[in-house]
C-alpha cells in the first residue's frame, strides 16, 4: 500500500525538492504540502495522510505547535526536520517530546543535490515511521514463561533509536532516587545532540545524568550517554571506566550499541544487565548475544510500547532476551531487581 505522505515547511524551494525525492520512491506519494504548522493541522484533517515531514521555524503556527494539535486532534506519525546545532537539538527534542516519532538533518545543500544518501535516508525514515501504525506482534512463543533471577549486577547497558529520547524519559522518570547501579545509554543520535539530551535527562531523572567522556569512572548513582558521532566502551580500568573513540566510517552506527555492549561482555561479563528498547534496524543484537554467551541477563521492550519494534525485535527473534518487557515497567523493574 502507497504511504501518502503531507511536506511541511515554510520554504517553497524545500517543499518542491521533498516531494520529487518523495515520489521518486515506488512506495509512497506526496499527496499535500503546507507552508506553515496551521495549514499542516488543517491538511492532516482534510488530507488524512499517513506520515507528515515538518519544520520548526515557520509564521503563523510554529512546528512543535502543530505536532502537539496533530497529537490531540488526529494523531499520525510526524518526521521533523532538524538543524545539527545544540539549539537545534533541544528543539527537536521538544518536538518528540511533543509526539513526533523521529527526525532527519535539515541540510538545504544535501536536498538541492538529492544524493543518493539523502534519497534513502529521507524515504527509509518516512517508511519506518508509517509502520508505526502497522505493526506486527511477536509470536506468544517468543515470551519466556517467567523471569529469570539477576544476580549480581554492576552495569546496566541500555541499547536504543527511533523513539528512544520519549522512552527513556518515560524510564527514568520511574527509578527510585536510590538506585546505585551505573548505567550507559546508547542512543543513535548527531554528536550535537547527546549533550543536550543528557542535560534533559539530568533535569528529570533523580540520578546523575552527563554526556559520556573519556576516561569517566563508572560511579553508583551516575547515568552515561554515549556521544554521538563516536564510539563508546567500557573496561574494569580504576573500578570500571568509559572509553570513547573514533568511529570507523564504515560502522553504520555511531555510537553503535553492538560495540558497547560487546565491551561490556567482555570486561563485566555476567554482571551486566543489557537492555534493548525501541528502534530502527537490529544494532544491539550481536552485542546481546555476546552479552548473553558471557552469563549476562537481557531484557527487551515489548511490540505494544515500543515506536519502532525493530532492535527488541531483532533480539527477541534470535532468542537472546530473557524478557520482554512493557515500557512502564522497566524502571520499577530496575529499582526492584537491580537497585
Amino acid at each position: 500500500m502507497t504511504i501518502r505522505v503531507l511536506v511541511v515547511d515554510d520554504s517553497g524551494f524545500f517543499r518542491r525538492r521533498v516531494s520529487e525525492i518523495i515520489n521518486a520512491d515506488g512506495r509512497m506519494e506526496v499527496v499535500g504540502d503546507a507552508a506553515n504548522g496551521r495549514e499542516a493541522v488543517e491538511l492532516n484533517e482534510s488530507l488524512k495522510p499517513d506520515v507528515i515531514t515538518m519544520d520548526y521555524e515557520m509564521p503563523v503556527m510554529d512546528g512543535i505547535t502543530a505536532v502537539r494539535t496533530i497529537m490531540q486532534q488526529r494523531p499520525v506519525p510526524i518526521l521533523m526536520f532538524s538543524s545539527l546545532t545544540f539549539e537545534g537539538a533541544r528543539v527537536t527534542l521538544d518536538a518528540l517530546d511533543a509526539g513526533a516519532l523521529d527526525f532527519l538533518s535539515k541540510n538545504f545543500d544535501a536536498i538541492a543535490k538529492g544524493t543518493a544518501e539523502v534519497r534513502k535516508a529521507l524515504t527509509n525514515k518516512i517508511a519506518a515511521v508509517a509502520k508505526n501504525q502497522t505493526r506486527v506482534m511477536p509470536a506468544a512463543s517468543s515470551r519466556p514463561a517467567a523471569p529469570k533471577p539477576i544476580g549480581k549486577t554492576d552495569l546496566v547497558m541500555i541499547g536504543t533509536s527511533t523513539g528512544g529520547p520519549a522512552a527513556l524519559q518515560t524510564l527514568f522518570k520511574t527509578l527510585s532516587a536510590g538506585f546505585k547501579t551505573p548505567i550507559v545509554i546508547i542512543q543513535h543520535m548527531p554528536g550535537s545532540f547527546t549533550k543536550a539530551f543528557a542535560e534533559r535527562l539530568n533535569a528529570m531523572s533523580p540520578l546523575t545524568v552527563k554526556e559520556a567522556e573519556e576516561g569517566d569512572l563508572l560511579k553508583p548513582g551516575h547515568v552515561y550517554v554515549a556521544p554521538g558521532g563516536m564510539q563508546l566502551m567500557v573496561d574494569k580500568r580504576n573500578g570500571g571506566s568509559i572509553h570513547i573513540h573514533e568511529s570507523d566510517q564504515r560502522v553504520n552506527y555511531r555510537p553503535s550499541v553492538d560495540i558497547a555492549f560487546a565491551s561490556a561482555a567482555k570486561h563485566f561479563g555476567r554482571n551486566t544487565l543489557g537492555v534493548v528498547l525501541t528502534g530502527m534496524g537490529s544494532d544491539g543484537k550481536e552485542g546481546a548475544r555476546l552479552l548473553k554467551q558471557a552469563g549476562s541477563t537481557i531484557w527487551a521492550q515489548d511490540e505494544e510500547s515500543s515506536v519502532i519494534f525493530g532492535m527488541p525485535l531483532a533480539v527477541i527473534k534470535e532468542g537472546i532476551s530473557d524478557e520482554v518487557l512493557a515500557l512502564k515497567d522497566v524502571g520499577p523493574r530496575l529499582s526492584k531487581d537491580v537497585g
